[in-house]
């Protein structure tokens, strides 16, 4: 079901004129044993005072306020999952973690062992089922924690993620990978190339790679619902991968058109058909936008660092297009689906 141009404007406009007090923030190491090593955790949450601080800032990205180690608010909040994407972490995602706390949640990340931006894993990059584990791992830390335990609703946990995290949470959600179809999708067609280099450069071949991890159901039954935004690996599914999936509690955002949409993540009928496979879905496509939108807000110097590193279009939006007005609409978007406040 695809929502109207009007309908975005306004949800954009409640989310961007809403006042909110910048949330608590716990960051540590815990145990991952499915990794054996540890694993950073984040967590954001509604907060009563402290002193503020400035988190997820960088020589290239803005970064947000936040309030290190404050009390959180009392009451019993709904909890959001947050997976980032191949090679990010959660400090790129800090701009949609605090506006979901703004509509009072709590929410949970991680940075993904072997795939995010200090720690990759040229051979476990793509073990996908990991990333589910690992979401699973920090919800289970957080509900044994004393003090945030206390603040949560455990009946209402929900998931959202952004590209290789989309597919995370959809496979909480109970979709399914196909291993053979997504690395045989791509054929020889020029617009494919790309995602399938991305596969075989990382380690990703029919011999080495363990299909029954990788098929297997990982759907976590707490989960009421999720927000895939811009998801990979949606290629080469069949009916049969969704049959475990409740379709309303499903959410894509689709970011672009044309050639600002990102073959790979693309679930339209033009890229991988995964809306066809799951018609009772939400489907908002929000435009003018390209999949780097979904990034943080970039510092006019850090658009000349990435020039200078050949990586500009991560700073670069389609003409017309307002990364802020796009994180608003998508804060706004995923509260709704979840039902937030």
């Amino acid at each position: 079901m695809k929502r109207s141009l009007l309908a975005l404007a306004l949800l954009a406009s409640v989310s961007a004129t809403a006042v909110a007090e910048p949330p608590g923030l716990i960051t540590r190491d815990i145990s991952a044993p499915h990794h054996g090593r540890a694993m950073d955790i984040a967590v954001w949450y509604p907060a009563e005072n402290g002193q503020e601080t400035t988190f997820a800032e960088s020589p290239v990205f803005k970064g947000g306020p936040v309030r290190e180690g404050a009390a959180p608010r009392a009451g019993k909040h709904p909890v959001v999952l947050l997976s980032h994407g191949m090679g990010g972490s959660f400090l790129s995602l800090n701009w949609l973690a605090t506006g979901l706390v703004s509509h009072n949640a709590v929410v949970i990340a991680v940075n993904h062992p072997n795939g995010s931006f200090h720690d990759r894993h040229p051979k476990k990059m793509f073990d996908h089922w990991t990333r589910a584990q690992d979401l699973e791992v920090a919800l289970e830390d957080v509900l044994a924690d004393k003090t945030l335990s206390a603040v949560i609703d455990p009946s209402r946990v929900y998931a959202a993620g952004f590209s290789f995290g989309g597919w995370t949470v959809l496979s909480l959600a109970g979709v399914r990978g196909r291993l053979e179809n997504s690395l045989s999708y791509c054929a020889d067609a020029p617009k494919r190339a790309t995602p399938c280099t991305d596969l075989s450069t990382f380690g990703v071949n029919r011999q080495q790679t363990n299909h029954a991890a990788w098929s297997a159901s990982y759907k976590d039954a707490r989960i009421r619902a999720v927000a895939a935004i811009d998801p990979g690996l949606t290629h080469g599914l069949t009916p049969d991968d969704v049959r475990d999936v409740d379709q309303k509690g499903l959410l894509l955002i689709g970011l672009g058109q044309g050639e600002d949409r990102l073959y790979a993540t693309d679930t339209s009928d033009d890229g991988s058909g995964f809306e066809a496979l799951v018609p009772g879905a939400k489907v908002e496509n929000l435009v003018p936008a390209s999949h780097f939108t979904a990034m943080p807000i970039c510092k006019p110097e850090g658009a000349h660092i990435l020039v200078k590193e050949k990586d500009d279009p991560v700073c670069t939006d389609p003409a017309g297009g307002n990364r802020q007005d796009v994180h608003d609409r998508i804060i706004a978007l995923v509260a709704q689906h979840f039902g937030l406040d």
